[in-house]
């Protein structure tokens, strides 16, 4: 897995004060994409050791809500395996943390993903220009969904998602 950047107490990707990896690697490439810098899976730095560390060292402390994969897309061929791995790690080391995760991919062709058990909440879809929002919450466009996946996943129906603060979409 290659990255271009780890943000510290974000306060736009996602709910409180938040450490985010902005991973390399996209094949929806939408138009007018806030971060093409990213989509190259080629592009960015090698993940190592020294930015796993980084993103621990946030992490452990009390004030920051948990951690977001942005990009580029962490559902990426590239990126896939590293990033469950990294979140089943985080999840087993700060099970008290959140983890969001942002996707051009819709909910229903990854809901079945074994990764799903480690996230708190998926942003899903392309973003899509025609329906940019800069009033939405956590999202570029109305297409997308900020999905809440542990309720979505228990509700009997994973292919129907719960939204996470419903009262702001």
């Amino acid at each position: 897995m290659r990255y271009h950047n780890i943000t510290k107490d974000d306060m736009l990707n996602g709910d409180g004060l938040r450490v985010v990896l902005w991973v390399a690697g996209c094949n929806h490439c939408c138009r007018e994409c806030h971060n093409p810098v990213t989509w190259d899976p080629n592009g960015g730095i090698p993940f190592d050791e020294a930015a796993r560390q980084e993103i621990f060292e946030q992490l452990d402390k009390d004030y920051i809500s948990g951690i977001t994969f942005s990009g580029g897309d962490p559902l990426h061929p590239a990126n896939h395996m590293d990033v469950r791995e990294l979140m089943e790690e985080i999840k087993g080391k700060y099970p008290d943390k959140t983890i969001w995760l942002y996707t051009g991919d819709s909910w229903e062709n990854i809901c079945d993903d074994p990764m799903m058990r480690f996230v708190d909440v998926v942003v899903d879809g392309e973003f899509i220009v025609e329906e940019r929002d800069p009033k939405l919450l956590w999202k570029g466009s109305r297409n997308q969904r900020v999905i809440d996946v542990p309720r979505t996943l228990s509700g009997g129906n994973p292919s129907v998602p719960v939204i996470h603060c419903p009262d702001y979409m």
